[in-house]
Protein backbone atom coordinates (compact mmCIF):
# COMPACT_ATOMS: atom_id res chain seq x y z
CA UNK A 1 0.00 0.00 0.00
CA UNK A 2 2.92 2.24 0.58
CA UNK A 3 4.64 1.36 -2.55
CA UNK A 4 1.44 2.00 -4.12
CA UNK A 5 1.14 5.41 -2.31
CA UNK A 6 5.20 6.50 -3.25
CA UNK A 7 4.23 5.25 -6.79
CA UNK A 8 1.24 7.87 -7.11
CA UNK A 9 3.03 10.63 -5.69
CA UNK A 10 6.26 10.41 -8.25
CA UNK A 11 3.69 9.91 -11.30
CA UNK A 12 2.57 13.02 -10.17
CA UNK A 13 6.54 14.70 -10.13
CA UNK A 14 6.54 13.35 -13.32
CA UNK A 15 3.45 15.07 -14.95
CA UNK A 16 4.27 18.27 -13.14
CA UNK A 17 7.81 18.54 -13.96
CA UNK A 18 7.22 18.27 -17.53
CA UNK A 19 5.00 21.25 -17.81
CA UNK A 20 7.17 23.57 -15.89
CA UNK A 21 10.84 24.75 -16.44
CA UNK A 22 12.77 27.61 -14.51
CA UNK A 23 13.83 30.02 -17.00
CA UNK A 24 15.59 32.94 -15.56
CA UNK A 25 15.29 34.66 -19.72
CA UNK A 26 11.43 35.09 -18.65
CA UNK A 27 12.12 36.67 -15.32
CA UNK A 28 9.59 39.97 -14.80
CA UNK A 29 7.58 38.42 -17.67
CA UNK A 30 4.19 36.89 -15.88
CA UNK A 31 1.66 38.84 -14.42
CA UNK A 32 0.38 38.68 -10.75
CA UNK A 33 3.66 38.18 -9.41
CA UNK A 34 2.26 38.83 -5.64
CA UNK A 35 1.11 35.20 -6.03
CA UNK A 36 4.56 34.33 -5.51
CA UNK A 37 4.33 35.71 -2.14
CA UNK A 38 3.80 33.76 1.38
CA UNK A 39 1.70 36.50 3.65
CA UNK A 40 1.72 33.63 6.63
CA UNK A 41 4.52 33.78 9.46
CA UNK A 42 5.54 30.61 9.72
CA UNK A 43 6.28 29.69 6.57
CA UNK A 44 7.59 32.87 5.47
CA UNK A 45 10.67 31.80 8.44
CA UNK A 46 10.98 28.80 6.51
CA UNK A 47 11.33 30.88 3.02
CA UNK A 48 8.30 28.58 2.06
CA UNK A 49 10.75 25.63 2.45
CA UNK A 50 7.28 23.22 4.41
CA UNK A 51 5.38 22.60 2.01
CA UNK A 52 5.99 19.20 3.38
CA UNK A 53 4.04 19.61 6.84
CA UNK A 54 2.57 23.28 6.71
CA UNK A 55 -0.87 22.70 7.74
CA UNK A 56 -4.15 24.53 8.66
CA UNK A 57 -5.05 27.78 7.01
CA UNK A 58 -1.14 28.47 6.36
CA UNK A 59 -1.29 25.96 3.96
CA UNK A 60 -3.46 28.10 1.62
CA UNK A 61 -0.53 30.33 0.57
CA UNK A 62 1.48 26.71 0.03
CA UNK A 63 0.38 23.79 -0.23
CA UNK A 64 -3.66 23.02 0.09
CA UNK A 65 -3.42 19.51 1.21
CA UNK A 66 -2.39 20.57 4.65
CA UNK A 67 -6.00 22.00 5.16
CA UNK A 68 -7.32 18.69 5.62
CA UNK A 69 -4.88 18.67 8.65
CA UNK A 70 -7.32 21.10 10.53
CA UNK A 71 -9.21 19.83 13.54
CA UNK A 72 -11.96 22.19 13.84
CA UNK A 73 -11.05 25.60 13.04
CA UNK A 74 -7.79 27.64 12.22
CA UNK A 75 -7.75 31.39 12.44
CA UNK A 76 -5.48 34.17 11.52
CA UNK A 77 -4.22 37.31 10.59
CA UNK A 78 -1.00 38.60 9.69
CA UNK A 79 0.76 41.94 8.34
CA UNK A 80 4.38 42.42 6.78
CA UNK A 81 6.19 45.42 6.17
CA UNK A 82 7.20 44.48 2.52
CA UNK A 83 10.74 46.00 2.02
CA UNK A 84 10.78 48.47 5.27
CA UNK A 85 11.24 51.95 4.90
CA UNK A 86 9.64 52.17 1.66
CA UNK A 87 5.94 52.22 2.83
CA UNK A 88 4.72 49.17 1.29
CA UNK A 89 2.76 46.51 3.60
CA UNK A 90 0.74 43.23 3.02
CA UNK A 91 -2.17 42.07 4.93
CA UNK A 92 -3.74 38.97 5.27
CA UNK A 93 -6.42 36.93 6.95
CA UNK A 94 -7.90 33.40 6.69
CA UNK A 95 -10.33 31.03 8.28
CA UNK A 96 -10.31 27.22 8.06
CA UNK A 97 -13.16 25.32 9.13
CA UNK A 98 -13.34 21.58 9.43
CA UNK A 99 -16.56 20.09 7.67
CA UNK A 100 -16.33 15.96 8.77
CA UNK A 101 -16.29 14.11 6.09
CA UNK A 102 -16.18 16.40 3.35
CA UNK A 103 -12.93 17.45 4.44
CA UNK A 104 -11.67 21.46 5.40
CA UNK A 105 -13.12 24.51 3.97
CA UNK A 106 -10.31 27.61 3.93
CA UNK A 107 -10.86 30.82 2.83
CA UNK A 108 -7.69 33.38 2.85
CA UNK A 109 -7.64 37.16 1.92
CA UNK A 110 -4.48 38.91 0.84
CA UNK A 111 -4.51 42.54 0.42
CA UNK A 112 -1.38 44.63 -0.91
CA UNK A 113 -0.68 48.58 0.54
CA UNK A 114 1.54 50.77 -1.95
CA UNK A 115 0.90 53.61 0.18
CA UNK A 116 0.25 57.17 -2.23
CA UNK A 117 1.68 57.11 -5.11
CA UNK A 118 2.35 60.98 -7.10
CA UNK A 119 0.33 61.39 -10.32
CA UNK A 120 2.50 62.38 -13.35
CA UNK A 121 1.74 62.97 -16.77
CA UNK A 122 3.17 64.29 -20.29
CA UNK A 123 2.82 67.61 -19.03
CA UNK A 124 3.27 67.14 -14.85
CA UNK A 125 6.39 64.95 -14.77
CA UNK A 126 6.77 66.40 -11.51
CA UNK A 127 3.72 65.37 -9.89
CA UNK A 128 2.25 68.14 -8.27
CA UNK A 129 -1.46 66.95 -9.31
CA UNK A 130 -2.48 64.60 -6.73
CA UNK A 131 -2.06 61.28 -5.55
CA UNK A 132 -3.34 57.47 -6.43
CA UNK A 133 -3.45 54.10 -4.42
CA UNK A 134 -3.11 50.95 -6.76
CA UNK A 135 -5.33 48.13 -5.37
CA UNK A 136 -3.96 44.46 -5.14
CA UNK A 137 -6.24 41.65 -3.90
CA UNK A 138 -6.11 37.89 -3.72
CA UNK A 139 -9.00 36.13 -2.56
CA UNK A 140 -8.90 32.24 -1.87
CA UNK A 141 -10.72 29.29 -1.76
CA UNK A 142 -9.71 25.90 -0.72
CA UNK A 143 -10.84 22.32 -0.04
CA UNK A 144 -8.63 19.97 2.07
CA UNK A 145 -9.24 16.14 2.47
CA UNK A 146 -7.88 13.40 4.51
CA UNK A 147 -7.70 10.07 2.41
CA UNK A 148 -6.35 8.30 5.10
CA UNK A 149 -4.19 8.59 8.05
CA UNK A 150 -1.02 9.36 5.86
CA UNK A 151 -2.22 10.84 2.70
CA UNK A 152 -4.07 14.05 1.82
CA UNK A 153 -4.67 15.86 -1.03
CA UNK A 154 -6.07 19.46 -1.71
CA UNK A 155 -7.20 22.04 -4.76
CA UNK A 156 -8.48 25.83 -3.97
CA UNK A 157 -8.99 28.53 -6.04
CA UNK A 158 -7.68 32.18 -6.21
CA UNK A 159 -9.10 35.25 -7.58
CA UNK A 160 -7.07 38.38 -8.65
CA UNK A 161 -7.04 41.49 -9.32
CA UNK A 162 -5.14 44.67 -9.34
CA UNK A 163 -6.21 48.22 -9.74
CA UNK A 164 -5.79 51.78 -10.13
CA UNK A 165 -8.38 54.63 -10.69
CA UNK A 166 -8.26 54.42 -14.87
CA UNK A 167 -6.96 50.43 -15.27
CA UNK A 168 -8.11 47.25 -14.10
CA UNK A 169 -7.09 43.65 -14.37
CA UNK A 170 -8.21 40.04 -13.49
CA UNK A 171 -7.34 36.64 -13.30
CA UNK A 172 -8.14 33.19 -11.80
CA UNK A 173 -5.60 30.72 -10.15
CA UNK A 174 -6.19 27.17 -9.31
CA UNK A 175 -3.83 25.17 -6.61
CA UNK A 176 -3.27 21.61 -6.23
CA UNK A 177 -1.21 19.93 -3.70
CA UNK A 178 -1.02 16.01 -1.78
CA UNK A 179 1.16 15.54 1.48
CA UNK A 180 2.30 11.99 2.61
CA UNK A 181 3.67 11.55 5.87
CA UNK A 182 4.71 7.79 7.19
CA UNK A 183 7.17 6.73 10.02
CA UNK A 184 6.69 5.74 13.83
CA UNK A 185 5.65 9.29 14.98
CA UNK A 186 4.80 10.65 11.87
CA UNK A 187 8.09 11.32 11.23
CA UNK A 188 8.66 11.20 7.42
CA UNK A 189 6.67 13.89 5.33
CA UNK A 190 6.68 14.28 1.65
CA UNK A 191 4.21 17.37 -0.23
CA UNK A 192 4.07 18.38 -3.69
CA UNK A 193 1.89 21.22 -4.77
CA UNK A 194 1.26 22.27 -8.56
CA UNK A 195 0.14 26.55 -8.03
CA UNK A 196 -0.92 29.28 -10.28
CA UNK A 197 -2.51 27.23 -12.96
CA UNK A 198 -5.11 29.65 -14.91
CA UNK A 199 -6.66 32.22 -16.96
CA UNK A 200 -4.33 35.18 -18.50
CA UNK A 201 -4.16 38.90 -16.47
CA UNK A 202 -4.84 41.50 -19.04
CA UNK A 203 -5.20 45.15 -18.23
CA UNK A 204 -8.39 47.43 -19.75
CA UNK A 205 -9.79 50.25 -18.99
CA UNK A 206 -9.58 54.19 -19.84
CA UNK A 207 -6.19 54.54 -18.80
CA UNK A 208 -5.68 52.93 -22.21
CA UNK A 209 -7.76 56.02 -24.30
CA UNK A 210 -6.55 58.54 -26.01
CA UNK A 211 -7.12 61.04 -28.53
CA UNK A 212 -6.33 60.64 -31.78
CA UNK A 213 -7.90 61.79 -35.37
CA UNK A 214 -9.79 60.51 -38.05
CA UNK A 215 -7.80 58.76 -41.38
CA UNK A 216 -8.95 62.05 -43.10
CA UNK A 217 -7.91 64.46 -40.03
CA UNK A 218 -11.58 65.40 -40.23
CA UNK A 219 -12.56 64.62 -36.64
CA UNK A 220 -10.97 63.80 -33.15
CA UNK A 221 -11.20 60.57 -32.16
CA UNK A 222 -11.04 58.44 -28.93
CA UNK A 223 -8.45 55.55 -29.38
CA UNK A 224 -8.50 52.28 -27.05
CA UNK A 225 -5.13 50.80 -26.98
CA UNK A 226 -4.96 46.85 -26.17
CA UNK A 227 -2.32 45.96 -23.83
CA UNK A 228 -0.76 42.72 -23.82
CA UNK A 229 -1.59 39.73 -21.91
CA UNK A 230 0.54 37.98 -19.01
CA UNK A 231 0.45 34.53 -17.90
CA UNK A 232 0.42 33.37 -14.02
CA UNK A 233 4.33 32.59 -12.50
CA UNK A 234 3.47 28.78 -12.14
CA UNK A 235 5.66 26.70 -10.25
CA UNK A 236 6.15 23.34 -9.16
CA UNK A 237 7.15 22.80 -5.21
CA UNK A 238 8.49 19.39 -4.26
CA UNK A 239 9.24 18.94 -0.61
CA UNK A 240 10.70 16.24 2.18
CA UNK A 241 10.87 16.85 5.38
CA UNK A 242 11.98 14.61 9.16
CA UNK A 243 11.50 15.16 12.59
CA UNK A 244 13.69 14.26 15.12
CA UNK A 245 13.07 13.75 18.41
CA UNK A 246 15.58 14.34 20.75
CA UNK A 247 14.24 13.47 23.70
CA UNK A 248 12.80 10.23 22.06
CA UNK A 249 14.73 7.57 24.35
CA UNK A 250 13.42 9.25 27.55
CA UNK A 251 9.65 9.13 26.28
CA UNK A 252 7.00 6.25 26.37
CA UNK A 253 5.04 4.75 23.49
CA UNK A 254 2.04 6.83 24.34
CA UNK A 255 3.95 9.93 25.26
CA UNK A 256 5.18 12.74 23.43
CA UNK A 257 8.66 13.52 23.28
CA UNK A 258 9.37 17.32 24.44
CA UNK A 259 12.09 18.42 21.90
CA UNK A 260 11.09 18.31 17.97
CA UNK A 261 13.91 19.12 15.40
CA UNK A 262 12.76 19.24 11.52
CA UNK A 263 15.08 19.40 8.59
CA UNK A 264 13.92 20.38 6.05
CA UNK A 265 14.20 20.67 1.97
CA UNK A 266 12.61 22.04 -0.90
CA UNK A 267 12.85 22.46 -5.12
CA UNK A 268 10.66 24.81 -6.51
CA UNK A 269 10.64 24.58 -9.88
CA UNK A 270 9.48 28.41 -11.60
CA UNK A 271 8.09 28.88 -14.78
CA UNK A 272 8.84 32.69 -15.05
CA UNK A 273 12.20 32.45 -13.19
CA UNK A 274 15.17 30.93 -11.62
CA UNK A 275 14.45 27.19 -9.90
CA UNK A 276 15.02 27.70 -6.09
CA UNK A 277 16.42 24.64 -3.81
CA UNK A 278 16.52 25.54 -0.17
CA UNK A 279 17.10 23.33 3.33
CA UNK A 280 15.95 24.69 6.60
CA UNK A 281 15.86 23.57 10.15
CA UNK A 282 12.51 24.25 12.81
CA UNK A 283 13.19 23.64 16.43
CA UNK A 284 10.24 23.10 18.93
CA UNK A 285 9.93 22.63 22.71
CA UNK A 286 6.34 21.18 23.59
CA UNK A 287 4.94 22.51 20.74
CA UNK A 288 5.54 26.15 22.41
CA UNK A 289 8.49 27.97 21.75
CA UNK A 290 9.51 27.10 18.13
CA UNK A 291 13.08 28.73 16.60
CA UNK A 292 13.32 28.22 12.90
CA UNK A 293 15.79 29.01 10.00
CA UNK A 294 16.42 28.03 6.22
CA UNK A 295 18.18 29.07 3.25
CA UNK A 296 17.07 29.63 -0.17
CA UNK A 297 19.40 29.65 -3.19
CA UNK A 298 18.92 30.33 -7.12
CA UNK A 299 21.04 30.66 -9.54
CA UNK A 300 23.08 34.16 -9.19
CA UNK A 301 21.76 35.24 -5.87
CA UNK A 302 25.49 35.13 -4.36
CA UNK A 303 26.25 38.15 -7.57
CA UNK A 304 24.35 41.36 -7.11
CA UNK A 305 25.03 42.35 -10.98
CA UNK A 306 23.65 38.86 -12.31
CA UNK A 307 20.91 38.46 -9.47
CA UNK A 308 17.27 38.60 -10.53
CA UNK A 309 15.96 38.57 -6.46
CA UNK A 310 15.95 40.88 -4.11
CA UNK A 311 16.11 38.28 -1.50
CA UNK A 312 19.81 37.38 0.21
CA UNK A 313 18.28 33.73 0.77
CA UNK A 314 18.24 33.87 4.68
CA UNK A 315 14.85 33.69 6.68
CA UNK A 316 14.32 33.15 10.62
CA UNK A 317 11.41 33.42 12.50
CA UNK A 318 9.87 32.56 16.40
CA UNK A 319 6.41 31.59 17.17
CA UNK A 320 5.03 31.41 20.92
CA UNK A 321 2.07 29.13 21.24
CA UNK A 322 0.28 28.31 24.53
CA UNK A 323 -3.25 26.63 25.23
CA UNK A 324 -5.73 28.47 26.78
CA UNK A 325 -6.52 25.19 29.27
CA UNK A 326 -4.87 22.25 31.18
CA UNK A 327 -7.47 20.30 28.86
CA UNK A 328 -5.84 17.66 26.41
CA UNK A 329 -7.36 19.14 23.58
CA UNK A 330 -7.71 22.45 24.35
CA UNK A 331 -8.11 25.41 22.45
CA UNK A 332 -4.71 27.63 21.53
CA UNK A 333 -3.06 30.94 20.22
CA UNK A 334 0.03 31.42 18.52
CA UNK A 335 2.14 35.01 18.35
CA UNK A 336 4.46 34.81 15.69
CA UNK A 337 7.65 36.41 13.61
CA UNK A 338 9.75 36.17 10.78
CA UNK A 339 12.36 37.91 9.38
CA UNK A 340 13.82 38.30 5.60
CA UNK A 341 17.00 40.00 5.08
CA UNK A 342 17.02 41.92 0.93
CA UNK A 343 19.81 43.44 -0.49
CA UNK A 344 17.81 46.69 -0.68
CA UNK A 345 15.40 48.62 1.91
CA UNK A 346 15.24 47.23 5.05
CA UNK A 347 13.97 43.85 4.57
CA UNK A 348 10.77 42.08 5.15
CA UNK A 349 9.30 41.92 8.52
CA UNK A 350 5.98 39.69 9.13
CA UNK A 351 3.67 39.71 12.49
CA UNK A 352 1.16 37.13 13.04
CA UNK A 353 -1.26 35.69 15.48
CA UNK A 354 -3.20 32.26 15.09
CA UNK A 355 -5.85 30.82 16.98
CA UNK A 356 -6.68 27.05 16.56
CA UNK A 357 -10.02 25.61 18.39
CA UNK A 358 -9.70 22.35 19.30
CA UNK A 359 -12.67 19.89 18.82
CA UNK A 360 -14.14 19.29 22.19
CA UNK A 361 -14.98 15.87 23.27
CA UNK A 362 -18.80 14.78 24.09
Amino acid sequence: MILKKIKYIAVLTLIATSALAGNRDRSGQSGAGELLFNPWTRSSGMFGLNGSYVSGIEAMKLNVAGLAKTERTDVGIAHTRYLSGTGMSISNVGLAQNLGDVGVLGVNIMSFGFGEIPITTETSPEGGIGNYKPSFLNFSVGLGHSFSKNMSAGVSATFVSEAISNITASAIAFDAGVQYTNGKRDNLHIGIALRNIGSNLRFSGDGFSFNGTSPDFAKQLTVQSRSEKASLPSQLNIAASYDFYLDENKAGESEKPQHRLSAMASFVSNAFNNDWLGAGLEYAFKEKFMLRAAYRYENGIMEKQKSTTLYTGISAGVSFQTKLSNAEKAHAIAFEYAFKPTNIAGGVHVLGIKMSLAKQSN
